[in-house]
């Protein structure tokens, strides 16, 4: 029993070294970086390219940020191929809800509220 709990926090141990403070400081910039360039894209009009455009860039650099978050702060990069299976479960239910959400929004008629 002993060398399981002695395994389990070699392996505990093992995980958390392999991104270290230089590199939660680079994944800390990065989001930084995405921060104020979801601002600085917020400032252009990108809708003369197409209807929704800053919508999507906006949503492109938040979903790229999400990632690194997922994958070295919340230690997803390194774990079992369960715990990917759940991370990708959650991406794909978010997918289904945005799907239903925007299939809602976009057949709706103007009505009271509308322009």
């Amino acid at each position: 029993m002993a060398e399981k709990e002695h395994h389990d926090i070699e392996h505990t141990e093992a995980h958390e070294e392999h991104i270290g403070i230089p590199g939660y400081l680079g994944v800390f910039g990065i989001l930084v970086v995405g921060t104020i360039l979801t601002y600085f894209v917020a400032t252009i009009d990108l809708d003369r390219i197409f209807p929704g455009a800053n919508t999507l860039v906006a949503l492109l650099i938040a979903f790229t940020k999400m990632t690194f978050v997922i994958l070295f702060f919340m230690h997803v990069r390194w774990q079992s191929r369960l715990i990917w299976l759940s991370a990708v479960a959650g991406f794909f239910w978010m997918a289904i809800m945005f799907a239903y959400v925007m299939q809602d929004y976009l057949t709706r008629s103007t009505g009271i509220f509308g322009h």
